[in-house]
């Protein structure tokens, strides 16, 4: 396997999520102290359609793709730490709940700070000043969600998986040995992780908002979720760039991201840690097979 093949991954209930191009692995913690391990291939809309590996389009497809597997680990991981038989996801199951976490996610970010904005914007006629008034109450927004959830004990779990996911690539992009001691000494944050994405998807919704001037309240909202794609595919090009480029412009732009990722990561500890390396080595260890033994 390339040692610098792409690799992202998910923090998931007591577990790791680790994916790279035409697969993924899961590792989950369960009550028995026994680590339970899944792999299995995925295929990309951009692997059937050369048309969605073109730049802001393959963005758009990760963002859709990624709340779909979040899911289905999701789900997994639960079942593994109950130690439930594994129950698939219906098809009408997994639309219903990845709609209703998008209509959720939209809802909050999106349509309520345009709604508040266009209360409290008074004599302010400016659309831009308007529209970056708005930009500042959803980045409230979502640092006061983010600040309130992580207070509480369950999601402090899975921010210390978020961590040891993070720590475990760090050392696999370094070219060390995949040993607890060396992913250890890695930092928890991360410039390619998905709270960095979010946090550049408000900025850049700033900017492209800006455009549409400030008509009313039944109009911004069609033309923020009309538009919302094409924030999410900008965003994935740069939070991209900022993965594997580095010079001053990449590392100023991860600034606010990593700031970020210091609420929603926590120190692992070693079994931690040992659950995001089993994940990793599991699935650099399918990529192995496959390229000798091709399916």
């Amino acid at each position: 396997m390339n040692q610098k093949e792409h690799i992202g991954g998910q923090a998931v209930i007591e577990g790791v999520m680790m994916r790279s191009k035409g697969k993924l692995s899961i590792a989950v913690r369960q009550a028995e102290d026994n680590i339970s391990i899944k792999c299995q291939p995925i295929v990309s809309l951009g692997e059937r359609f050369s048309l969605f590996k073109l730049p802001i389009l393959r963005g758009m497809v990760a963002f859709f793709e990624s709340l779909v597997l979040g899911v289905k680990t999701l789900t997994y991981s639960a079942n593994q730490v109950l130690e439930e038989e594994e129950e698939e996801l219906t098809d009408f199951q997994l639309f219903l709940t990845v709609f209703v976490s998008l209509l959720f996610g939209v809802s909050l970010f999106f349509l309520l700070p345009t709604f508040i904005m266009g209360i409290v914007k008074g004599p302010i006629e400016t659309p831009l000043l308007i529209n970056l008034g708005e930009g500042l109450i959803r980045i409230s927004i979502f640092l006061g969600y983010v600040l309130l959830i992580s207070r509480m004990k369950d999601i402090q779990r899975v921010f210390q998986y978020h961590g040891a996911e993070h720590k475990a690539i760090h050392c696999y992009e370094a070219g060390e040995q995949l040993t607890i001691d060396n992913a250890k000494k890695y930092t928890t944050l991360h410039p390619r992780c998905g709270t960095s994405f979010l946090l550049i998807v408000m900025l850049t919704s700033i900017i492209l908002f800006s455009f549409f001037g400030w008509p009313n309240l039944l109009m911004r909202f069609v033309i923020r979720l009309a538009i919302l794609p094409l924030v999410a595919g900008i965003s994935y090009e740069v939070i991209r760039l900022a993965g594997k480029k580095k010079n001053t412009f990449t590392r100023l732009i991860s600034v606010p991201g990593l700031f970020l990722q210091k609420f929603t990561t926590r120190e692992p500890d070693a079994e931690q840690i040992e659950v995001a390396l089993t994940a990793l080595n599991n699935l650099i260890s399918e990529s192995e097979e496959r390229e000798v033994n091709p399916c």
